[in-house]
């Protein structure tokens, strides 16, 4: 039986599957998804892994009956972060599915795809094709029924963690982990475990309702009981996880979050400093999305290394990673990719590369952040439009005097000030990202563009 080509449109998003459970996704879109990721990949193995959701397991015996009802043997990795099954597509070379809504309230559910070596599965590289066999529902059997194996790599994953870092570096650190009630209880306990380091834990129970606050970083109302516990135990950093604990935010000992853009400019020097001169260009490259802060390039740049600028999204940043072989890329949404990683990112790794840099500069984190703080950003305003493209040429129009380019919506740079304006992948919304030289320059320009937005609008 085929499904209505509208049904699928709400939950086939750019990057991942994702819709309300069971509304928009159910457990039969989840076994036809499951069919269709093993003709995709033609795989004879497939890794499975999922959040703590309620809905989680049910989708995932779904998901288990489709791929073994088309012929592959399915590896059950259990409760797992997004990261680890990153990193288990890569250890074992296989494709993976991991089932979570991130960040999204707990009626939400998803299907994060990769191809063997975590190569990325987005709208781009193989989305469209599995949504036309889900739509379709003619999916054939392999000829045989795959059977189901259960593996626990978590042991596997902390190693592979601590090998980005020299972790007796780290000795006498004091750490506030807010996990949400994510995944992230079970994996930073498990990274920092007989480290030389003192770490509490915020909500550290998996509970997929999220009974304490939303698993959200980015929003900074989700912050404020760590940046508590971080002024009462006179923390030296507070780290942030999402749901599926693959992102991470920071927050320094005087309690003031670091935005992404910070924290990939702090990465990105730690990646580049004690490079040879002779180095390879590989080595000496940095991916930073199109709505990072200037000070990325320029701090990449200042260090001898070459910046690279993509469109936003992990697959567009995983594929600039590979085309160029680079060593890190970062995005302001807090997502932050290693090559040797298997270019996929990972907020537990990104959080030990920074506890390193803050370890052996031996100043605290409201110290060490100011050189890479040069500017101040909005962070991003939605604004809800009929018809965004017509909007977005407009503004074009309006500001064809400026420098201009458009390698992800609109970009308008002033030289000292500049915003991106870019469509969702899945509302009628603009995006708007302005970075100016201080507070009351941005508000001032993003108040500009907004008007401007709102009477083309109209």
């Amino acid at each position: 039986m085929s499904l209505r080509p509208a049904s699928l449109d709400l939950i086939f998003k750019a990057y991942d599957i994702r819709g309300v459970y069971p509304d928009q996704l159910d457990e039969s879109i989840a076994e036809r998804v499951g069919g269709a990721f093993v003709i995709f990949t033609e795989a004879r193995h497939v890794l499975v892994g999922r959040d703590a959701r309620p809905s989680s397991e049910p989708l995932v015996a779904a998901f288990t009956h489709g791929a073994t009802t088309a012929g592959a043997d399915v590896i059950d990795l259990g409760l797992a972060s997004t990261d680890l099954v990153y990193f288990a597509s890569g250890d074992l070379d296989a494709p993976a599915a991991m089932f979570t809504a991130s960040h999204n309230p707990a009626e939400y559910n998803g299907i994060k795809l990769c191809r063997a070596g975590a190569a990325p599965v987005g709208e781009q590289t193989g989305l469209t094709e599995i949504r036309a066999l889900v739509a379709d529902g003619h999916l054939v059997g392999g000829g045989r029924r795959g059977e189901v194996t259960h593996q626990d790599l978590l042991p596997a994953f902390v190693r592979h963690v601590r090998s980005f870092v020299d972790v007796n570096a780290l000795a006498g650190q004091r750490i506030v982990a807010d996990t949400a009630n994510g995944l992230g209880g079970l994996v930073v306990p498990a990274v920092f475990d007989g480290l030389p380091v003192s770490v509490e834990l915020l909500y550290g129970e998996l509970d997929g309702t999220f009974p304490n606050h939303p698993a959200d970083p980015i929003q900074p109302e989700n912050l404020v009981d760590l940046q508590r516990a971080v002024r009462d135990r006179g923390a030296d950093v507070g780290l942030a996880f999402d749901g599926d604990a693959d992102r991470v935010f920071l927050v320094d000992d005087a309690a003031e979050p670091l935005s992404g853009s910070l924290t990939t400019s702090i990465v990105a020097a730690s990646t580049l400093r004690g490079l040879p001169a002779d180095a390879p260009l590989p080595d000496r490259t940095i991916v930073h999305n199109l709505i990072c802060s200037k000070a990325v390039p320029e701090i990449v740049r200042e260090l001898g290394g070459t910046p690279v600028r993509t469109r936003v999204g992990h697959s567009f940043i995983k594929a600039v990673m590979a085309e160029t072989g680079a060593r890190f890329g970062g995005e302001h949404s807090g997502h932050y990719y290693f090559r040797d990683n298997y270019r996929a990112d990972s907020g537990i790794i990104a959080a030990l590369v920074v506890l390193e840099t803050l370890a052996r500069s031996e100043t605290p984190l409201s110290t060490l952040r100011r050189p890479y703080e040069r500017y101040v950003q909005s962070g991003e305003i939605n604004q809800r439009v009929r018809d965004p493209a017509a909007v977005l040429a407009a503004v074009a129009t309006a500001y064809a005097g400026v420098s201009q380019d458009r390698l992800d919506g609109l970009t308008v740079d002033h030289g000292a000030w500049w915003f991106n304006l870019r469509l969702s992948n899945t509302e009628p919304l603009l995006r708007l990202n302005v970075e100016a030289p201080d507070a009351d320059a941005c508000r001032a320009h993003a108040t500009e563009v907004l008007t401007l937005v709102a009477r083309e609008a109209d």
